[in-house]
């Protein structure tokens, strides 16, 4: 059996840092034999860096997928073209920067991971989820013993949605996108596994990883202000797939949470 970790949307610098010393001991202990991180967050909350996403490949995460923010950080549109490993959206447009898939390989098993926006809610130029799918599948048939789909999406029903449309064609459908996880985790019927949503890995004590009295600030007048990112309670979240090597579909599905240790001479930091 073959396991993979996927992480949930990483928040800024306290994200990054559970990430950084935690993951090399997760790996050891779950026997992963792949790892994937959504990073959209990573960079003050907003977006991801080069310099980011090489501290993450260091820290062993094989593949970075990203979501609405992926053009958020300045000279991303130049940067992503020299990472292999990280991949943008595949229906963002044709014209964007990026590949839209990667292949991943660990004792001679191939997996192929890419991301869908959904459409409900957000504010992208966007193909359609479904459509996209469809054809991302095609187009790595063949190349890959395994495909995992991310759907970064606000609506649960768009996520189901496409759960169910890909059972039985991919091994894994996971959402990310709300920061919330979700407790749905499950192989549906033909052997995909399913979860709405794997969670975030950042600060907990927070509105969805941000300070939480600027948000709730926000809730109450209406007035434009900051939303640094948050410190306390931070944890990583995400989902192992158990999958079948024979017939590439998942056995199990679970999620993963894990709390930072904190002490007075390690304190969290934020972006």
């Amino acid at each position: 059996m073959l396991k993979l970790l996927f992480i949930g949307d990483i928040v800024g610098r306290p994200g990054r840092d559970i990430v950084n010393e935690r993951l090399a001991g997760l790996r050891r202990k779950h026997s992963l034999d792949f790892v994937i991180a959504n990073g959209e967050n990573s960079a003050a909350g907003s977006g991801i860096t080069a310099a980011i996403t090489r501290s993450l490949h260091s820290a062993g995460v094989d593949a970075v997928t990203l979501g609405d923010h992926v053009w958020d950080q300045r000279g991303w549109e130049t940067d992503i073209l020299q990472l292999e490993n990280v991949c943008r959206p595949a229906n963002l447009p044709a014209a964007c920067p990026g590949w839209d898939h990667v292949i991943m390989e660990s004792r001679g098993f191939r997996v192929g991971v890419f991301t869908v926006l959904g459409r409900q809610y957000l504010n992208m130029k966007s193909e359609c989820p479904f459509l996209c799918a469809d054809r991302m599948i095609k187009q790595l048939r063949g190349q890959t013993d395994a495909i995992i789909v991310e759907i970064h999406a606000e609506a649960t029903s768009e996520k189901q949605a496409l759960g169910w449309h890909l059972d039985g064609r991919v091994t894994a459908v996971l959402g990310t996108h709300t920061h919330v996880p979700t407790a749905d985790a499950r192989v549906l019927p033909k052997g995909t596994a399913f979860m709405c949503d794997v969670g975030m890995t950042g600060p907990y004590g927070s509105v969805l990883g941000r300070e939480i009295e600027p948000v709730i600030g926000r809730f109450l007048d209406g007035l434009p202000r900051r939303f640094p990112v948050a410190t306390e309670d931070v944890r990583l979240s995400g989902a192992i797939v158990e999958i079948n090597p024979s017939m590439g579909q998942a056995e199990k599905i679970e999620l993963l949470t894990v709390h930072k240790e904190v002490n007075a001479t390690n304190p969290v930091a934020a972006d």
